[in-house]
């Protein structure tokens, strides 16, 4: 990488972001204080020293979409960056892709079989870990912006894969299409929850009545410490996210995974309570 391309606001020091960030800020939200924002680009704000900060830098730089982040010194890439446990069963895939604009994806451990949640990019560490897994079973899609390379982990695991009929034109290798606006029983520990306002077909994952996965629906904000929607990427009908959001007052939830922004759990008392904020606020 030619050093001229470093970005100006970088902290002093072996680690920096280029200038060809695309301020996914998915780098912020997994190493949130080595990573800030500075003008609609990600910069390192203090460079990692400790064996945490440096693992937590690692997985910004594996997750980074467009190859961003850098070091001035080769470093041997350590163990145990991804897949990244969230909590029980639950796993963050890293790898993220340019196409879905750097979104997370997950893996769900579950006596079935391992499920994917979206896609990362295709890469031969997400194969070669999901292989040790025993393969995926299934490919749960939030929305039709979060596909990246699902049609490729499909065809090499021979995974199902599904996807709301109103998204399908961006995943036609689909199996399994969920319709309508009524939840659909995948299986006794999922739950398909059509949510639609981001894009028509947006889907939430609801994992053995805990874990919710919700595409670009909803998300954790880090930096405010609570939940939060953006009406800015409302592709389809901001009135339809809300309304969306809202019958998720119905459904008890402890962990929200989030396509963008940060994951996070609570008690599901709480993450009512702070949905019916949420709710409160966006009007």
């Amino acid at each position: 990488m030619d050093m001229a391309s470093r970005h100006p606001e970088n902290a002093p020091g072996d680690w920096y972001v280029d200038t060809s960030c695309i301020d996914c800020a998915a780098s912020r939200t997994l190493a949130p204080g080595v990573f800030a924002e500075r003008g609609d680009q990600t910069v390192v704000a203090k460079q990692p020293v400790s064996k945490e900060q440096l693992l937590i830098a690692w997985r910004a730089r594996l997750c980074c979409p467009t190859a961003s982040i850098h070091t001035e010194q080769h470093h041997d890439v350590p163990s145990g960056v991804f897949p990244e446990p969230l909590t029980r069963d639950v796993y963050r895939l890293g790898y993220n892709a340019r196409a879905s604009w750097g979104a997370h994806s997950f893996a769900i451990r579950r006596a079935v079989g391992t499920a994917m949640v979206d896609s990362p990019r295709w890469t031969k560490q997400v194969v070669d870990a999901l292989e040790a897994w025993g393969g995926i079973s299934d490919i749960l899609l939030t929305h039709q912006d979060d596909v990246a390379d699902a049609g490729r982990y499909a065809e090499h695991f021979k995974a199902k894969v599904w996807i709301h009929e109103a998204d399908r034109k961006a995943a036609p290798f689909a199996t399994h299409l969920i319709k309508g606006a009524e939840p659909l029983v995948m299986a006794d520990d999922l739950l398909a929850i059509p949510l639609p306002g981001h894009t028509k077909g947006s889907v939430a994952y609801l994992f053995d009545g805990r874990f919710l996965f919700t595409g670009d629906s909803l998300a954790w904000d880090f930096e405010e410490n609570d939940l939060v929607a953006w009406e800015d990427v409302a592709w389809h009908s901001w009135d339809e996210q809300r309304r969306s959001l809202r019958r998720l007052l119905d459904v008890p939830f402890e962990w929200v995974f989030a396509g963008h922004g940060a994951s996070h759990g609570a008690r599901a008392e709480e993450m009512h309570g702070r949905l019916a904020e949420l709710l409160n606020r966006l009007g």
